[in-house]
Order: structure tokens, then C-alpha cells, then sequence
């Protein structure tokens, strides 16, 4: 049993195949471990799917249903309706998400940004919250919150700089931070973690990926987020449990749990 709780993992993807193996298993000691809520997000119409079981199976897990930047091609012609239907029908699907822009990977700009652009529409038109992915895309993703101005967006796995946060803020965004606070060379997400107003602020895993120390290059699960917590506490002179049970009250607003 962990001593901390309210642990809130605002973004992770249980779906994926690295929890294969055990995942009934690691979802059950996550409630042990403390954790009171995941919110799990697709990449795609299948995984949406999956995510939505999931939500059915576990008490703690929420969902988020979006086309992920990798996962463009291919879509059905009707991914919208069916989005709109998972998000409208189902009370523990809580956001549209993950969708955004990804600059890393040589995937064409044109169709990424036009299906961020439906998506975006989709999110306005159904007044949902939206979980935002940015992966050295900042400026076009700054332009299309800018021009779509969604009322509840989260930059998940926030990668830009305190300056960058500042144009955030300005339309009322949240970010969330993950492992890479804990990271031995990471400068940027540190001044983050000092400069974000914690009414702003979630904690994630984006697990099974970026574990934090002293976990870095295994597998991440949601009551890592503890390290990540204690990180960020030391940092804003504040308690771990502090932290903890401040960005659960944030993701349950943000999510409206």
C-alpha cells in the first residue's frame, strides 16, 4: 500500500501492448497504490473502442476518444459521428483526445492539421474537454487553440518552454506533466514546473511511456506519478501529498468527474 493518495493519472494508454501480458493485474494495484483515477486515451477508432471496455471493467478508469497525428490515414469517413457517439453516450468517455500535431515523425503537415481542424470543430460543437498533443509543433498548435479557442484544453505531456507556457496560460489552457521533470538534464520542464500556476497544473504518466527516475527506460504505470509529485514538490517548497491532492482536484475539473 503506497503512503500517498489522490493520485490522479490525467493521461496514460493502458491499452497498449506492453501491458498485454498483465494488465487486469496492474490496474487492480494501481487502486491499492493510492491512484483514484486514469483517464486513458485512444489514438484511433479501435483503440477508442478498447478504451471505452475499459471503462466498463474498471471503477478508477475514464476515458478520451480522438485520431492521434500518427493515426490519420485510413480514418472512415465517419470517424466524426462516431467520435461525437463514444463521447455523447458514454458517461465515463470525459474528452476528446488525443489529437493535435506531431512534427517529430515524417508525417505530412497538411493532413495532420486538417484532421486537427475537425476535431477541434468537434470539441466546440460538443463542448467537450480536449486533450492536445504538441510534439515540436508549438507555434501551429499555438495558432489553432488561438483560432478554435476550445474552453477546456489540456497540452498533455507539456514539451514547450516557460515562455511558450505564458501563451498557454493566455487562453486558458492546462498542462500536464509527466516523467521527464525527474529527467537529469531537464532544464525546460523544471522552469515549468516552478512557473505554472497549479490551478493549471495535472500530473500524467502517458504510460507505458516515460517513466520517471528511478524507473527511466522500464515500463511507467500510474502510481509512478509519486516521483514525478515529489519532484515538483521540491521544486514549489510544498508536500508530496500537497501536490498530489491539488492536481486530482484540477483533473477532476478539468475532466468534470
Amino acid at each position: 500500500m503506497s503512503e500517498f493518495y489522490n493520485i490522479f493519472d490525467a493521461h496514460a494508454h493502458y491499452d497498449d501492448s506492453k501491458f498485454a501480458d498483465d494488465r487486469e493485474a496492474v490496474l487492480k494495484a494501481m487502486e491499492e497504490n493510492g491512484v483514484c483515477a486514469i483517464v486513458n486515451a485512444s489514438v484511433d477508432i479501435p483503440t477508442a473502442h478498447t478504451v471505452l471496455d475499459f471503462t466498463k471493467q474498471h471503477s478508477i478508469v475514464y476515458g478520451a476518444v480522438g485520431i492521434h497525428p500518427e493515426n490519420i490515414e485510413g480514418l472512415p469517413d465517419d470517424y466524426l459521428s462516431q467520435l461525437t457517439e463514444l463521447y455523447t453516450e458514454n458517461k465515463k468517455i470525459v474528452a476528446i483526445g488525443e489529437i493535435g500535431l506531431d512534427y517529430y515523425w515524417d508525417i505530412p503537415k497538411e493532413p495532420q492539421q486538417k484532421i486537427f481542424r475537425e476535431q477541434l470543430s468537434l470539441v466546440n460543437e460538443l463542448d467537450a474537454p480536449v486533450v492536445i498533443h504538441d510534439r515540436e509543433a508549438h507555434g501551429d498548435t499555438l495558432d489553432f487553440l488561438k483560432k478554435y479557442r476550445p474552453k477546456n484544453a489540456l497540452l498533455h505531456c507539456y514539451s514547450g518552454s516557460a515562455e511558450f507556457l505564458k501563451e498557454i496560460l493566455r487562453l486558458d489552457c492546462c498542462i500536464s506533466l509527466g516523467g521527464t521533470v525527474t529527467f537529469k538534464n531537464a532544464r525546460h520542464s523544471v522552469e515549468v514546473a516552478q512557473a505554472v500556476p497549479l490551478d493549471r497544473l495535472l500530473l500524467e504518466t502517458d504510460a507505458p511511456y516515460l517513466s520517471p527516475v528511478p524507473f527511466r527506460g522500464k515500463r511507467n504505470q500510474s502510481d509512478y506519478i509519486i516521483y514525478t509529485a515529489t519532484k515538483i514538490a521540491e521544486i514549489r517548497g510544498m508536500s508530496v501529498q500537497e501536490i498530489l491532492d491539488i492536481t486530482a482536484q484540477n483533473a477532476k475539473r478539468f475532466y468534470r468527474i
